[in-house]
């Protein structure tokens, strides 16, 4: 491979991205309304600002998007409308501008740099934000990238743009963490306990660092198979995360995990069992009303109905 990474990855305006709920909202409702149960993708401009390589991406609309299936380099985006919504935007809040376009993805496609070249046209380094409305593994369901010069070894080949990764978050404002709370509220199964939940919860972050560590380990197979070339900035961090293990051979740490361990599960053993006597209680007292209420319906006189005489 011929690319100089270094002058790529030096050179970065952008450092990271920042999701705000109320965009990952706009797009699943503009792909359920679209092009749910289709291939397609769902095609939109995003709003927010940009300070010191972060990009913060507050708001966004959906933009009319077209594009031939067979034929990638046929595609149709409405800048007419965009343009149009963007000076409505601005209108109610001037503090926002473009930042660049999301897409529905899931992954990259031969016309995004042909997309993002058009979007060059209203911010100087728009940023392509691929949202996973319909993810198969757990994890942030967003993947920012913006393009960069590919600089080639050999001078006579041509200089091309190529799409660089950056990090990506999601982050709220107190308004919108109240917001989501109230979601979460509505979509929350009443049904299900504490405990319960907490499991599942645990069960799906253990989920999501299985699949990370998988991801780990088929990179370092490329590298090892010099597949793909060797980053040095990845390997230390890789070493960093090492360095962090705890060293779980000591004795001394075996027997606090083993003995906070029984701690806890001699706490949810006794919580079971008060709930169960609880439950047990509860149902002896009700048997005992409900034979009070029948003796007391039984105690009462009969009433005869008057007889009409003839």
């Amino acid at each position: 491979m011929d690319v100089i990474k270094s002058q790529q990855i030096s050179s970065r305006p952008i450092e990271k991205v920042i999701v705000h709920p109320l965009v990952l909202l706009s797009i699943v409702d503009n792909y359920n309304r679209v092009a749910k149960d289709t291939r397609r993708r769902v095609v939109g401009v995003l709003l927010g600002s940009s300070f010191r390589g972060t990009v913060d991406v507050t708001n966004s609309y959906a933009v009319p998007f077209e594009e031939d299936e067979k034929d990638l380099s046929i595609w149709f985006l409405d800048h007419n409308y965009h343009e149009s919504m963007f000076s409505m935007f601005k209108r109610i809040n001037a503090k926002e501008h473009v930042v660049g376009w999301y897409s529905t993805g899931p992954k990259l496609r031969e016309n995004d740099l042909d997309i993002h070249r058009l979007l060059h046209n209203y911010v100087t380094n728009p940023v392509l934000v691929i949202i996973d409305v319909q993810p198969k593994e757990m994890g942030i369901p967003t993947k920012a990238y913006y393009d960069v010069e590919e600089v080639k070894e050999n001078a006579t080949q041509k200089s091309q743009k190529v799409f660089v990764h950056v990090p990506s978050e999601i982050a709220a404002h107190e308004v919108e963490e109240i917001g989501v709370e109230h979601l979460l509220r509505d979509v929350k199964d009443t049904t299900i306990s504490t405990l319960a939940t907490e499991v599942a919860g645990k069960l799906t972050a253990l989920k999501g660092l299985g699949a990370r560590l998988q991801e780990i380990r088929d990179y370092l197979d490329l590298v090892v198979d010099g597949k793909i070339p060797l980053n040095h900035e990845i390997l230390y961090h890789l070493q960093d995360v090492f360095n962090l293990l705890p060293n779980l051979n000591v004795s001394e740490l075996i027997k606090a995990f083993a003995v906070k361990t029984n701690d806890m599960m001699l706490v949810i053993y006794l919580s079971s069992l008060i709930r169960s006597v609880i439950a047990l209680h509860n149902l002896i007292n009700n048997k005992m009303l409900n034979k009070e209420h029948e003796k007391a319906e039984d105690a009462k006189p009969a009433t005869v109905p008057p007889v009409s005489g003839s």
